[in-house]
């Protein structure tokens, strides 16, 4: 279920991010601001896990994890200057730029689930073996299809509490539409 993010999901998740986690360094929220306020940057950007295999790409750490602070990729350099990335990031807005953010279980967080893609330049053999990644991303559409089918059951019963006819109808077929993409033969509920 590989399907483009929206730039408003993008900017909601950020700005959530920003609100519940306090990050290692602070340069990390000046670019995450600016990211949030350029909407040119916001389309051109993807969260994914590996960061460093990215042509360009960023990794922010929050207080409550071990991970690196900060780390900046481009082009097989890595800095972990946050000046020198936020002027990369402001002189190339054109350009994917790749977001890697390190919390506390985030890959158990469904928020983070649902705004994360896939990275396309992780090397095949990354993985032990193409079933791991198969299970692996079968567990992460799954996630990421009971998180959004959860915000719009709570939409479409806010709807019928407001006795809104045609918003219950629109997020209906939303609804069915996500289930119909979910079931698809090649996506096999677990």
């Amino acid at each position: 279920m590989n399907t483009p993010i929206s730039r408003q999901d993008k900017k909601s998740f950020i700005q959530w991010f920003l609100k519940n986690y306090q990050l290692k360094k602070r340069e990390s929220v000046w670019i995450l601001n600016y990211i949030l306020n350029h909407q040119q940057v916001l389309n051109k950007v993807h969260f994914v896990r590996d960061v460093k295999f990215c042509p360009r790409g960023i990794v922010i750490t929050s207080q409550c994890s071990s991970e690196v602070p900060f780390r900046f990729y481009k082009d097989h350099l890595v800095t972990t200057d946050a000046e020198k990335s936020f002027h990369d990031i402001r002189m190339n807005q054109d350009e994917d730029l790749y977001i890697q953010l390190n919390f506390s279980k985030s890959h158990q967080h469904a928020y983070y689930a649902s705004v994360i893609e896939e990275n396309p330049f992780v090397p095949d053999d990354y993985f032990v073996t193409k079933k791991d990644r198969l299970l692996a991303k079968k567990l992460l559409d799954k996630t990421v299809f009971n998180y959004k089918k959860k915000i719009l059951q709570q939409e479409i019963d806010n709807a019928l509490d407001e006795l809104d006819q045609e918003k219950f109808i629109k997020l209906s077929k939303e609804l069915n539409e996500l289930e119909k993409m979910f079931n698809q033969p090649r996506l096999q509920k677990q």
